[in-house]
């Protein structure tokens, strides 16, 4: 009778410490999906691009990540952004062959104005890089809503390996303030400009475009509004203070190569 008095007292202690478990983790989740949707869908609020060049720019990296996959397969992972018909390409690739292959895709999708090829010839990463990435885009996000003087809408972020690759329309101050925002978010080891710059009275001029935009949702603006859920890297905890961290390298991309401008078809 002791015996099974000792089993059934094991039993109900694992069950306990599973239910507490599966709680931690299940608040853990709930946790991320909100602060995912503060960096994501908060900021589908306004932009400075039309309706019209949102459509075309969720057009064109559908087709673009599409074609890639299918043409490249599995040997590869690349990511297509696009923002103002720039094409960004994030990633790893096995050679450079392969690396100007996925470049020539994009450029035949059309109506492509330019492409940041930012492919790295690299092993493909692993799920959990990739949750860390995740992870610090809306780590980014959420530093970028928190900063005055800019708006979060301006910036789209991209993470890939660590660093953090910013694109949008921004002024040439807007853009050092978001890229220095970023380079100081933990766990950040670099941080790319990949802006298009417009002058400050051409970003008074957009701000109805923004507004309109606001108003009238497109397939583009609910498809990047998703929330960003990513595990919480573990090996991210350090015992140094936050503000006695050095900030990440920023630079501006050098990879901008030339799009086909012609339509989709």
């Amino acid at each position: 009778m002791k015996a099974d008095r000792v089993v059934k007292t094991l039993v109900r202690g694992t069950l306990a410490v599973a239910s507490a478990a599966a709680l931690v983790t299940s608040l853990q989740g709930c946790v991320l999906a909100l602060a995912g949707a503060a960096g994501g869908g908060a900021l589908m609020a306004t932009d400075r691009r039309t309706v019209g060049t949102q459509t075309e720019d969720r057009e064109i990296q559908v087709k673009a990540y599409s074609q890639i996959a299918n043409q490249l397969g599995d040997a590869t992972h690349v990511d297509v952004t696009v923002f103002n018909r720039r094409a960004l390409l994030t990633g790893e690739v096995p050679d450079e062959a392969t690396k100007r292959s996925a470049e020539q895709i994009t450029r035949g999708v059309g109506n492509v104005e330019s492409i940041v090829n930012e492919l790295a010839v690299a092993p493909k990463t692993s799920f959990s890089d990739r949750a860390n990435d995740s992870y610090l885009v809306a780590r980014v996000k959420t530093a970028l809503i928190a900063e005055k003087g800019i708006s979060a809408n301006d910036f789209k972020v991209v993470a890939e390996r660590g660093n953090i690759y910013l694109m949008g329309l921004v002024t040439e101050q807007e853009g050092n303030l978001g890229a220095a925002v970023a380079a100081n978010v933990p766990g950040v080891m670099s941080v790319v400009k990949v802006f298009q710059y417009i002058k400050p009275e051409d970003a008074q001029a957009m701000a109805p475009a923004a507004a309109q935009a606001a108003s009238a949702p497109s397939s583009a603006q609910s498809a990047e509004a998703e929330p960003t859920v990513g595990a919480v890297p573990m090996g991210g905890v350090t015992s140094q203070p936050l503000d006695q961290r050095a900030p990440a390298p920023v630079s501006n991309s050098t990879q901008v190569k030339p799009g086909s401008g012609t339509p989709i078809k």
